[in-house]
């Protein structure tokens, strides 16, 4: 019974010196891990110390070390500043985040609004439109022009009662009538013959309607204000 107390506390005296040593081993390999990192960044900062003497020493003769040390306060002094500018850039990145899907519908939108409207004939329109421009810059001057808007008033007005229903419908029938005209005159015209033609009731009709509407023209005329008068009676 005592060497079966013996074994068992042996065997337990056995495991606690199991965990010592692995415990010591993971200590050994923390060590050699820290030393190995030591190592490294010692290697680092000597590699960083050396480029950083080479760098200062470009330019030693534009800055001092009053001027660093400036800096540095100054980046401590707006600090609070730097940290607002930094939430401004990440806002703004997050909305351009946010806002890319909606970019890209709205650019596949208006190309197909292009495209529609390229199927549709707008630029080509646009293009005759331009040249029709073009042409008429070419073709009048600016002194052509400045008549055009003096005058746009009365050009309108003539457009305005041309283009009432009595006036149209009276353009029409004239060009209905002179459609069906087929005048022909055949040989000499005595002026015996002339006169004949003038007894006829068309024709005193048309030399009345003629009359009637150069008398209206004339009064017309004088009664406008500025149209100068260059016809003298006798």
């Amino acid at each position: 019974m005592d060497n079966a107390n013996l074994q068992t506390q042996i065997d337990a005296l056995n495991g606690k010196l199991d965990i010592i040593l692995e415990e010591i081993e993971h200590q050994r390999r923390h060590r050699r891990e820290m030393e190995d990192l030591k190592d490294d960044l010692m290697r680092v900062a000597h590699d960083l110390y050396h480029t950083a003497v080479e760098e200062l020493e470009e330019i030693h003769d534009e800055v001092s070390t009053g001027d660093i040390a400036y800096l540095g306060k100054k980046l401590l002094r707006n600090v609070n500043n730097l940290t607002s500018a930094f939430e401004q850039l990440e806002n703004v990145r997050d909305f351009v985040e946010d806002f890319a899907p909606i970019s890209r519908q709205l650019s596949l939108d208006l190309m197909r609004q292009l495209h529609e409207m390229d199927r549709k004939g707008y630029f080509e329109f646009m293009r005759e439109f331009m040249r029709m421009t073009d042409n008429i810059v070419t073709s009048f001057t600016v002194e052509d022009v400045k008549n055009l808007g003096d005058n746009v008033v009365t050009i309108l007005n003539t457009v305005k009662n041309l283009t009432q229903p009595d006036m149209l419908q009276a353009i029409n029938n004239a060009l209905h009538v002179y459609k069906k005209l087929d005048i022909t005159v055949e040989g000499d015209v005595s002026m015996m013959k002339l006169l004949r033609e003038v007894n006829s009731p068309e024709v005193r009709r048309g030399l009345a309607f003629m009359t009637q509407f150069l008398k209206n023209l004339a009064e017309t005329q004088e009664t406008r204000p500025n149209v100068p008068t260059t016809i003298q009676q006798n």
